[in-house]
């Protein structure tokens, strides 16, 4: 489970290479390279594995102010579709969840702002914002035999905020 994520807020015009790059490190080179030992590991072993990457529903979409967050979780999605086509042939199966708006602090500036909660949330079909344990029965799905034929799968978990 690669539950790699940080994020910077600023315009694009304005966005730093710094930033950029500081995002794109965590958030997207993290979870290839720990993939990539899990996969090397478990095609050593020769049982299998279970890959589950946290992509985000900006991987759908493209954000406003999070640039690089918005280029880092499309690129999470790209890559476990890639190691899905890789390594399912050693019964490894990457597949990611895409978390929605999420109580969390990465989100805390968001939510603090009157106007714009309302406005999320009101676009939310399940009328709140995510908690975490909202996220533990589909990574338990994934990470299952119930799960064993699903595999470059990115699973939205989101309230509904996709299907408006």
């Amino acid at each position: 489970m690669n539950n790699a994520g940080i994020i910077r807020r600023a315009d694009a015009i304005d966005f730093t290479e710094k930033d950029w790059d500081d995002v794109l490190n965590i958030n997207l080179k993290t979870v290839f390279f720990f993939s990539q030992a899990a996969a090397r590991q478990d095609m050593k072993q020769g049982t299998g594995g279970k890959i589950i990457n946290v992509a985000s529903m900006l991987s759908f979409q493209g954000g406003i102010r999070v640039p690089s967050y918005t280029a880092s979780k499309s690129g999470v999605m790209g890559i476990t579709r890639l190691m899905a086509n890789e390594w399912a042939k050693h019964g490894i199966n990457a597949n990611a969840i895409a978390p929605g708006y999420m109580a969390t602090n990465n989100t805390a500036p968001i939510r603090a702002d009157e106007a714009r909660n309302r406005s999320i949330q009101e676009r939310i079909p399940a009328d709140r914002w995510g908690t975490p344990e909202d996220l533990a029965g589909p990574v338990v799905f994934l990470a299952s035999q119930a799960s064993n034929y699903v595999n470059g799968h990115t699973l939205a978990v989101d309230g509904g905020w996709l299907a408006r």
